[in-house]
């Protein structure tokens, strides 16, 4: 069973290099968190005033519920800082707040990648649940009863599968950018002290891994699935 040898190979190769650098991402936030800032502002504080400075007076800045689900929303207009970030005055919590004004600072500026990015979210919401079934039902079918019918149905899954890809690969210039966007700020306003910048440095530079974890694994799939439609099955 070569074929889905490799399949968990590849899967468990993703899911055990995701859980380090996410352990190393929450330690790193968790060591960070412990840097309290000279200026003794909080998240919510260093979110509003990034926004102040950049002349954004229409986006709310809102504590949720929940850790590291922090995230800015477009189509409310609002930045949301797990309740954390919004409350602490630490390094770790003014890159987290600082970051995701760097998204509004985006959407205000219409970036270009960010635009591409939200008009994929819907297509991709449908595109991620949907390839899924298409792919090991096309195979199931290819494989077991050799219908033309199946083959069709998986190239029609890895296609979707593709778009799903897409979206990692353009989620990682519009969370970079964000990152710099933030950085920029923190240090052309004197928002922190050397070793407070370096903390938030490190911070954002580990939560950009996650990202980029996330799409070499999705592209490692795109591959795999196209060599079982494309190359045979090897069973």
């Amino acid at each position: 069973m070569y074929g889905d040898a490799l399949y968990w190979i590849i899967l468990g190769a993703i899911a055990l290099v995701s859980f380090a650098v996410s352990s190393r991402l929450k330690s790193k936030f968790e060591y960070y968190s412990k840097v309290h800032l000279r200026n003794n502002m909080s998240g919510a504080e260093i979110a509003q005033k990034m926004l102040n400075d950049n002349g954004i007076y229409d986006v709310r800045v809102i504590s949720t519920a929940g850790r590291l689900t922090d995230h800015y929303n477009p189509a409310d207009k609002t930045v949301n800082l797990s309740e954390a970030v919004y409350n602490q005055r630490n390094a770790a919590a003014a890159a987290v707040a600082a970051h995701e004004v760097g998204h509004a600072v985006q959407h205000a500026t219409a970036y270009s990648m960010l635009a591409f990015r939200s008009q994929l979210v819907p297509v991709v919401n449908v595109a991620s649940n949907l390839s899924q079934i298409l792919l090991v039902l096309g195979l199931v079918l290819a494989a077991g009863a050799h219908m033309g019918f199946g083959f069709y149905m998986a190239v029609a899954g890895l296609l979707l599968y593709g778009l799903t890809t897409l979206f990692t690969f353009i989620t990682l210039p519009v969370e970079y950018d964000a990152s710099n966007r933030a950085l920029a700020w923190l240090k052309n306003k004197n928002m922190l002290t050397q070793q407070e910048y370096a903390g938030a440095e490190d911070s954002l530079k580990w939560a950009a891994r996650t990202y980029v974890v996330a799409a070499i694994g999705s592209l490692a799939m795109l591959v795999y699935f196209g060599l079982r439609i494309f190359g045979g099955s090897r069973d």
